[in-house]
């Protein structure tokens, strides 16, 4: 029998929240011989506008089991209309699904539907801190693409949310299926969950000075010591305080801030080839090439060697 894939959409949800996995759970279900059955639906079926005014043909709300649920991301998730509704939409299918699963800001629903509590989720990087705040009781990790927490999957923004179907791909029918798939929509496979959304933190409105003078300080400082006590000092509160606040106001720890930094400083100078890297670990605070390394594909997904291969084929 198929897979039910069954997403949930509503007034004012992201066009390409929709598309992306859409597609992917598409390309699969020809690629297998029919392995899924592919939903759009909403509370009154019909056609649904889009954020950017583009409207969807849905259907009502299925009835039965489904395999899976995946409700998309909007601009305002918690002010679109018939919120209350949505929401109590999401709770009984949830109830009927064996993963419940949000593309970017879609993690909001989830929330407001209490489908996360306690559980390790991720959304679009500009929205972690806020997300966080809303629901306490969750543990945002602001930097990951996608995380799989038991039977829910939460993904970051965008084209995220592709990385997500092919990772619910691969889990269900393999790992060259959901390779083929990828090869089929020209992206990567596989951008590994961790890897950094890698957008950088210097452009979030962090709501405190004493965290955007620490951030400030390590972009300046990179080859120096940028440890916790040290970076608490700078902001001028203690080391506990400090590591609270960091992560309320970026949704990441300090060290992968740091990390994140660093990797953004690097990269152009591996682009450019005209340092070795064992150079390029040291001028950014990575001490050694290994090291390097080692971040670029936790926020990359790839080696410098990689990097520097595709800027030399690019130019």
């Amino acid at each position: 029998m198929a897979r039910t894939i069954c997403f949930l959409v509503y007034t004012d949800f992201v066009l390409f929240d929709l598309a992306g996995p859409l597609e992917a759970f598409n390309t699969a279900r020809i690629l297998s011989g029919g392995e899924y059955r592919l939903v759009v639906a909403s509370l009154d079926g019909g056609l649904v506008r889009s954020s950017s005014g583009l409207e969807v043909m849905t259907e009502a709300l299925p009835a039965g089991p489904l395999d899976t649920l995946i409700v998309p991301g909007t601009l305002a998730p918690l002010d679109i209309p018939r919120v209350g509704e949505v929401i109590g939409a999401i709770a009984a299918l949830a109830g009927r699904a064996g993963r419940r699963t949000s593309v970017c800001t879609g993690a909001f629903l989830l929330a407001a539907a209490g489908l996360l509590d306690g559980r390790a989720v991720t959304t679009h990087w500009l929205l972690a801190p806020e997300l966080q705040a809303r629901f306490p009781g969750l543990r945002v990790e602001g930097d990951r693409i996608f995380i799989r927490d038991g039977d829910v999957w939460t993904s970051a923004g965008m084209s995220a949310g592709i990385d997500l179907a092919l990772a619910l791909i691969e889990a269900d029918l393999g790992a060259e299926v959901a390779r083929q798939v990828a090869r089929m929509l020209v992206v990567y496979f596989r951008r590994p969950g961790g890897q950094d959304q890698f957008s950088s933190l210097l452009d979030l409105d962090l709501g405190s000075d004493r965290i955007r003078r620490a951030l400030g300080f390590a972009r300046d400082h990179l080859a120096g010591d940028l440890s916790v006590p040290r970076l608490a000092e700078v902001a001028g509160l203690s080391p506990r305080q400090f590591g609270r606040a960091f992560t309320a106001a970026t949704g990441t720890t300090p060290a992968k801030a740091v990390e994140r930094l660093r990797v953004e400083a690097a990269r152009p100078m591996v682009e450019d080839g005209r340092r070795s890297f064992d150079e390029i670990a040291r001028l950014v605070g990575f001490g050694d090439p290994d090291r390097l390394c080692q971040s670029f594909i936790r926020c990359l997904g790839r080696t410098p060697q990689d990097v520097r291969r595709q800027a030399r084929s690019e130019s």
